[in-house]
C-alpha cells in the first residue's frame, strides 16, 4: 500500500515535470530571434552595452514576418532588439513599408518607433511625419507631432493621427485639413476610411465641395460620391440658400436631400425663410417641400410676414433666381399691419404678388376683406395694391354694432403707410356706411353703382365718388332695422383672425350662429308645450 502511494506520487511528479519541459520547448521554439542576413562588418560595442553588436554597411535583418534594411544598426545578444540608423526600410508581409532615418525595434513586443522623414506606405495610403510609433502586433500606427496622409485622391494633414491598418481607418485630431480635387475639409476630429473614402465626423467639421458648404458635428461624408448624412447641428449652404436642421441627408448625384427636426431653409436672394420639421429639397430643380409645423417667413426693412400651412412648396419661376411659393391647406398668416386666412396661397417673388385662394379673408386694422380670390402686391416706390375678384366684400368696424360695408364684383385697393387709402369698385357696386355730420352719426347711407371710388381717412370712409349714376337713400338711425344694417352676404369673421405670429398654428373655425326660427316654427313649439 505504501509502495503504491509512493510510486503513484512519483508518476504524477514526472508527468508535471514533462509538461513544463514541453511548454519551455514550445516557448523556445515560438520565440524567433532576429536574424542578421547581411552586414559589411560586425563588431562588439561594449561602450553601448555589454551585449551590443554594431553592424555596418548595407545591413539586412529578418525577424518573423518583417524584413529590415539600413546603413547601420545595433543588435543585442539574447534579445530581439534592433536600433537601426540611416535609410531604414521595414517591410511587413510584403505589403506594408516603413521608411525613416532612425528606427528602434523591439521584436519581443512587436513595436517600432521611427524618427526623421518617416514614411509609412500601406496599399494606396502613405503617411508622412517626423515621429511614428508602430505596433506590429495590432497593426496600429500613431503620430502626435503633425502628419500628412496621401492616398489616390486626397491629402490630409493633422496634428495627431492613429492608423488602424487592418480596418483601413484613420483617426485624426486637431487642425485636420483634407484637400481633394472635389472638396476641402477642416475639422477638429474625424475618422477616414482609406478604402471607401468615407469621412466620419465626430467634431466640428466644415466641408466645401463644388456646389455647397457642409457643416456638422456628427455624421459622415462620402468623399467619392459627395453624399452626406449630417446628424448634429448640420448646415448646408451655398450662394443662394442655406439649410439648417437636426438631421440632413444629401445625395450629390441627384442633388437632393431630406432634412428633419427644426428645419430652416433660408432663401438669401429673396429674403425669405421656410421652416418645419420635415423637408425635402432639390438643388438641381431648385425646389423644396416642407411639412409638419411648416412656416413661411418673408422679411424686409418694414416688417416680417409669418405664414403657416399644412404644406409649403417652392419651385423656380420662369425668370432666373425668382421663386414661386405654394401653401396648401389651412393657411394662416400674420404681419403687424395685415392678417389673413385661406385654404391655399401662391406667392411670386418676381413681383411680390400673393394670391389667396378658396374662401380667403384678409384683415387690416378695422377692415375685413373677402372674395373668391384676393391678390396682394407690394411696391417699393408706390402704394401697395389689393385686388379682390368675384363676390368682393369689405367690412369696416366702426363700433360694436356698426359696420361700414362695400360690396362688388371686383375691387382694387391701395394701401399707403400700411393703411387702406382708396378702394375702386367695378361692377355691381354697393355701399353701406354711416353718415356723419358735425361728428355725429345722422343715419345709414345705402347706395348702388356699377363704378365707385371710395377714399379713407384714419381707417374710416371719408369720401365716396359714384362714377356712374347711383341709386341710394339715407335712412335716419331711428328708422333702421337689423336687416337695414347689413348688405347681403355680410359675414364678420373676427373669431378666426390671427392675432400674433404664434396664433397662425391654431386653425380656427367660425362658431355656428343660432338659427333664427320662423314665426311658424315658434308657434308650433308653443303648441307642443301646451
Amino acid at each position: 500500500m505504501l509502495f503504491r502511494f509512493f510510486t503513484s506520487g512519483l508518476k504524477n511528479r514526472l508527468l508535471v515535470f514533462a509538461f513544463f519541459i514541453a511548454v519551455l520547448n514550445v516557448s523556445a521554439q515560438e520565440r524567433k530571434m532576429v536574424e542578421i542576413l547581411r552586414a559589411g562588418s560586425l563588431e562588439a560595442s561594449e561602450q553601448i552595452a555589454a551585449n551590443a553588436q554594431r553592424l555596418l554597411d548595407s545591413v539586412h535583418i529578418r525577424h518573423k514576418n518583417i524584413l529590415m534594411w539600413c546603413d547601420s544598426a545595433y543588435t543585442y545578444t539574447g534579445t530581439n532588439r534592433v536600433d537601426a540608423f540611416g535609410n531604414v526600410h521595414i517591410n511587413q508581409d510584403d505589403t506594408l513599408h516603413l521608411y525613416a532615418s532612425t528606427v528602434f525595434y523591439d521584436g519581443d513586443i512587436s513595436f517600432a518607433r521611427a524618427w526623421g522623414n518617416v514614411k509609412l506606405i500601406n496599399k494606396s495610403t502613405t503617411i508622412f511625419t517626423d515621429t511614428l510609433d508602430y505596433d506590429l502586433a495590432t497593426n496600429i500606427s500613431y503620430y502626435d507631432d503633425k502628419g500628412k496622409i496621401v492616398d489616390s485622391t486626397t491629402t490630409i494633414t493633422s496634428q495627431i493621427g492613429k492608423y488602424f491598418i487592418n480596418d483601413d481607418l484613420l483617426y485624426l485630431y486637431r487642425d485636420v485639413v483634407a484637400v481633394d480635387k472635389d472638396y476641402t475639409m477642416t475639422s477638429d476630429t474625424v475618422s477616414y476610411n482609406t478604402t471607401t473614402g468615407r469621412i466620419f465626423i465626430t467634431g466640428p467639421t466644415t466641408i466645401r465641395d463644388t456646389a455647397n458648404t457642409l457643416y456638422a458635428e456628427d455624421g459622415w461624408y462620402d468623399s467619392k460620391t459627395g453624399d452626406a448624412e449630417l446628424l448634429k447641428n448640420p448646415v448646408i449652404s451655398n450662394d443662394k440658400q442655406n439649410i439648417k436642421a437636426g438631421y440632413i441627408k444629401y445625395d450629390k448625384e441627384t442633388k437632393s436631400g431630406k432634412a428633419l427636426k427644426n428645419v430652416w431653409i433660408t432663401d438669401i436672394e429673396n429674403s425669405s425663410i421656410i421652416s418645419g420639421n420635415i423637408a425635402e429639397y432639390s438643388d438641381l430643380n431648385e425646389t423644396a417641400m416642407v411639412t409638419d409645423s411648416a412656416v413661411y417667413m418673408n422679411y424686409n426693412e418694414k416688417d416680417t410676414l409669418f405664414l403657416h400651412a399644412d404644406t409649403l412648396r417652392t419651385v423656380p419661376d420662369t425668370i432666373p433666381d425668382e421663386k414661386i411659393v405654394f401653401a396648401y391647406r389651412k393657411v394662416r398668416f400674420f404681419r403687424t399691419d395685415m392678417q389673413g386666412v385661406c385654404d391655399s396661397m401662391v406667392y411670386f417673388t418676381r413681383d411680390s404678388v400673393i394670391q389667396l385662394h378658396y374662401s380667403p379673408v384678409l384683415w387690416s386694422d378695422i377692415h375685413q376683406l373677402s372674395a373668391d380670390l384676393i391678390e396682394m402686391q407690394q411696391f417699393e416706390n408706390a402704394p401697395d395694391q389689393l385686388r379682390l375678384t368675384r363676390n368682393s366684400f369689405i367690412i369696416s368696424k366702426q363700433d360694436s354694432n356698426r359696420f361700414d360695408q362695400i360690396k362688388g364684383k371686383e375691387m382694387i385697393g391701395y394701401v399707403v403707410a400700411n393703411e387702406l387709402n382708396r378702394i375702386d369698385v367695378n361692377g355691381n357696386g354697393q355701399t353701406l356706411y354711416y353718415a356723419i355730420e358735425k361728428e355725429e352719426i345722422i343715419g345709414l347711407n345705402r347706395a348702388e353703382s356699377s363704378k365707385i371710388s371710395i377714399r379713407f381717412k384714419e381707417g374710416k370712409i371719408n369720401t365716396i365718388s359714384f362714377l356712374k349714376a347711383p341709386e341710394g337713400e339715407l335712412k335716419p338711425l331711428a328708422q333702421l332695422t337689423e336687416d337695414d344694417k347689413k348688405l347681403k352676404g355680410f359675414d364678420w369673421k373676427i373669431d378666426i383672425r390671427p392675432l400674433s405670429k404664434s396664433d397662425i398654428f391654431e386653425w380656427k373655425t367660425m362658431q355656428e350662429k343660432p338659427k333664427e326660427k320662423t314665426r311658424g316654427e315658434e308657434q308650433s313649439e308653443m303648441s307642443g308645450e301646451r
